[in-house]
């Protein structure tokens, strides 16, 4: 048997972190139909409940990132997309943030979309790992980064 063969023998399909995700995705486009505009754009309650249910590390660190980003960027609205705490422009996620236990993974994330205006010539960079101890320079780098991404 090739190396082909077997991996694609071991292969079965999602893993169960990401089952989840698309489940939690399923439950947030549910919950905002028929919604009023204003209860669509009061979802910071549900962001900062998923925030909430992060283990300590994860959740210091997105205590700080979401506090970080709604004030450099104060237009974007907090919600959910797929079980992670984002930020969006017109109902376009603009940038997210995805705590390390989401995926088991060894650091966390803030990710930028295509919505955002980072763009810089033909490569640049749209998730930035994150270390649970963000130092000042971090911070400034974040903010100035969520800036940009909504200028």
């Amino acid at each position: 048997m090739s190396s082909t063969e077997s991996s694609a023998e071991k292969y079965d399909g999602f893993t169960a972190e990401e089952r989840e995700a698309m489940k939690d995705r399923a439950k947030e486009l549910k919950s905002t139909r028929g919604r009023s505009r204003k209860a669509k754009a009061d979802t910071e309650s549900e962001v900062l409940a998923k925030i909430a249910e992060m283990p300590d590390g994860d959740r210091a660190l997105a205590e700080r990132v979401h506090a970080i980003i709604r004030a450099a960027a104060p237009g974007l609205t907090p919600k959910l997309w797929y079980g992670m705490p984002a930020y969006a422009r017109d109902g376009k996620v603009v940038c997210h943030f995805q705590n390390a236990g989401k995926f088991k993974t060894r650091y966390a994330t803030l990710g930028f979309s295509d919505q955002a205006a980072l763009d810089d010539g033909a490569m640049w960079p749209v998730a930035f790992a994150l270390k649970e101890e963000l130092t000042a320079a971090d911070e400034d780098r974040i903010s100035a980064l969520v800036k940009q991404a909504v200028s």
